[in-house]
């Protein structure tokens, strides 16, 4: 029974953070955002978050995105600093042509450096995408 049940992959979605300048805080602050590569669109995304480490835990955090075009990305959530500190998964569903999709993305604590920041096309910012 167990081998009937097929499990698609996921491709071509991914999550990243991203470092912005804020003007009128005069600060930088971090965001998660969905990234859709694919050549279509998903549909009713959604997203669970939460950070945890041995000692700490966060509340968990959804969001639901109706529908994000293909080759596009939509900001998720604002990352404080003091969440950075943590682990933080991103557990995202979604349907792609009426089937459905899981996947989790980790960012791991202390990861969102300067040094590891790259240059992501799709947003045209600096930061780390989770594969």
């Amino acid at each position: 029974m167990k081998k009937d049940i097929q499990i698609p992959t996921v491709k071509d979605v991914y999550m990243a953070v991203s470092q912005e300048y804020n003007e009128a805080f005069k600060s930088n602050d971090h965001y998660a955002y969905l990234i859709n590569k694919k050549e279509v669109p998903l549909e009713m995304v959604l997203i669970v978050s939460k950070g945890a480490d041995k000692e700490k835990e966060t509340s968990v955090m959804r969001h639901k995105i109706d529908r994000l075009p293909a080759q596009s990305f939509a900001k998720v959530e604002l990352m404080p600093e003091d969440l950075l500190v943590l682990n933080n998964h991103f557990k995202v569903t979604f349907f792609e042509e009426n089937r459905m999709f899981e996947k989790e993305f980790i960012l791991e604590k202390n990861s969102l450096k300067e040094g590891s920041l790259r240059h992501i096309d799709i947003l045209n910012q600096r930061g780390i995408l989770l594969k």
